[in-house]
């Protein structure tokens, strides 16, 4: 059973309860339905707070740490409120290579204070308001084709550089929501997280933006045109012995 906390946990009125027990209800075991739940009190509250992880262990009746454990592990799982907007810059090695830590760097500049830069997952404006920005360095966002590459609540923003960049946020900051690469148009993050929790609101037409480049698909369209084709598996293979566990 979960324990007894003091959170006060108001914040997550009715509308969200029904949210999640309607997620519960997905899976045969209630402690599978953590993952979207933890996104469904994100689009709440903008982060994971206390009171998100008391919610969602009243609902699963987990323990506050088990929650805590998972809330922690998850770098999609904010612990302090984030802006309007998430920007995520990749960082990781192709796309440092190509430019990411150059466009990192301007946006730091640009929406750093006093001098200073922005640090990672800080936030410039007041958490939640509009044109507020919660910048983050991010490691691989599986766009090597298309590095360097940042994303903006998760949409991807392709073939970067710290020009393009700087305009992009600029244009956030103004209140408007430019038109991603590819895939959805731009929303914010908190309505972002509720899609991750399975919600659409009206938005179900989300799901239909296209989210793979050409250059992405590029070595299948290849193949299709040359008749290339992957050997066949056979029909009786076989597999290697499993060691017997002890």
């Amino acid at each position: 059973m979960a324990e007894a906390t003091t959170a006060d946990t108001t914040v997550f009125g009715p509308d969200t309860v029904a949210r999640a027990r309607a997620i519960v209800a997905r899976y045969p075991q209630s402690r599978s339905a953590l993952l979207p739940m933890l996104h469904l009190v994100q689009s709440v509250e903008g982060y994971v707070s206390q009171a998100g992880i008391t919610f969602c262990a009243d609902q699963l009746d987990l323990t506050n740490a088990e929650v805590s454990a998972v809330a922690t592990f998850y770098t999609m799982y904010k612990r302090r409120p984030c802006g309007e907007h998430l920007v995520s810059v990749c960082t990781n090695t192709l796309c440092a290579a190509l430019g990411g830590d150059a466009i990192y760097a301007r946006l730091r500049e640009h929406l750093g204070s006093d001098g200073r830069p922005l640090g990672h997952e800080e936030t410039s404006g007041e958490p939640g308001a509009p044109g507020s920005i919660t910048l983050e360095h991010a490691e691989c966002l599986a766009a090597c084709d298309l590095g360097p590459v940042l994303q903006v609540n998760y949409e991807f923003f392709d073939n970067q550089t710290p020009e393009k960049a700087l305009e992009l946020v600029k244009s956030l900051q103004a209140g408007e929501k430019p038109h991603p690469t590819r895939g959805a148009p731009l929303t914010d993050f908190r309505q972002a997280e509720l899609q991750l929790a399975g919600f659409f609101d009206g938005r179900d037409a989300d799901v239909d933006g296209p989210s793979a480049a050409p250059e992405t698909v590029r070595g299948a369209a290849l193949a299709a045109d040359r008749g290339w084709t992957a050997p066949a598996m056979p029909e009786h293979a076989e597999f290697p012995a499993l060691p017997d566990k002890k």
